[in-house]
């Protein structure tokens, strides 16, 4: 449709999700967007692929990270609004999907409280994509008929937790943790004294689809000793339940896992 190759529209922002980071998952609109706005605002999890992508002077930086440099949240909403309010199209680009964990939500929120236009661009969440390119379904006839995802890294000002673990525990799905590296610990044990069997399937997938791709895998018993041997970092994916441990039967055949046996020139 000719309404497709329109042109973005000035003094609007575009909320963008860019996927798990491989440069060829971003959708069609996503890479339009990218290539005809007048601004990108990114996060650090887009992927050093798609971030490389981006001409240095239209892109700014306004990344997170834990325990290191940081935009606050309120410095990057003033600065949407004040780019759209000069007329410019702004892409304001989410590793993953921005309203996954993303913030979008609150972006939103406060785009409209400054009656700036918006559009919201879905893409793929790392929380199924990581798990995917490792060869782990997040879902499984034979294993889970739910997943919950879930977030290790609330907002620091709660005054305790909102994720109830031992609710997590009995409902016999899938778990999937984003940004949980660093309290893997805590999550792995809560789980572990509201009755998970310690011998649960975990894998980790750290950077899913970008350079240097790494999987490990193990139990809720032993998930953390692996976590440290292996030297798994942000940013990373846990996957906790029994499809975690049917990556063993189909890694060996996997092309486009970076750790797997076949092993094709044009993959990582």
């Amino acid at each position: 449709m000719a309404g497709r190759d329109i042109e973005p529209e000035s003094g609007t922002v575009y909320l963008v999700g860019s996927g798990p980071g491989d440069p060829e998952l971003l959708t069609v609109k996503a890479k339009r967007l990218l290539e005809r706005a007048d601004v990108v605002l990114h996060d650090k999890l887009p992927g050093p692929e798609i971030i490389e992508l981006l001409p240095a002077d239209r892109r700014e930086d306004v990344g997170k990270r834990a325990g290191g440099e940081r935009t606050p949240q309120s410095a990057i909403n003033e600065r949407l609004v004040e780019l759209a309010s000069e007329g410019k199209s702004v892409v304001r680009l989410k590793g993953g999907d921005s309203f996954v964990f993303g913030r979008g939500g609150e972006e939103a929120q406060y785009l409209a409280a400054h009656e700036i236009p918006f559009e919201v661009v879905p893409a793929v969440t790392s929380a199924i994509a990581a798990p995917a390119v490792a060869g782990i379904p997040v879902t499984h006839r034979d294993h889970a008929s739910s997943v919950s995802f879930v977030t290790g890294h609330e907002d620091p000002t709660k005054d305790e937790s909102a994720v109830d673990w031992a609710a997590l525990a009995a409902t016999g799905g899938t778990i999937v943790v984003l940004m949980g590296v660093g309290r893997l610990p805590d999550y792995t044990a809560a789980l572990r004294e509201a009755g998970m069997d310690p011998e649960t399937p975990v894998a980790l997938v750290e950077r899913g689809t970008w350079p240097g791709q790494q999987v490990a895998t193990g139990t809720l018993e032993t998930i953390v000793d692996v976590r440290d041997e292996e030297g798994i970092e942000p940013p990373a994916v846990t996957v906790i339940g029994d499809v975690a441990g049917t990556r063993e039967s189909v890694v060996d055949f996997l092309r486009n896992d970076s750790t797997g046996a076949v092993d094709a020139p044009e993959d990582r």
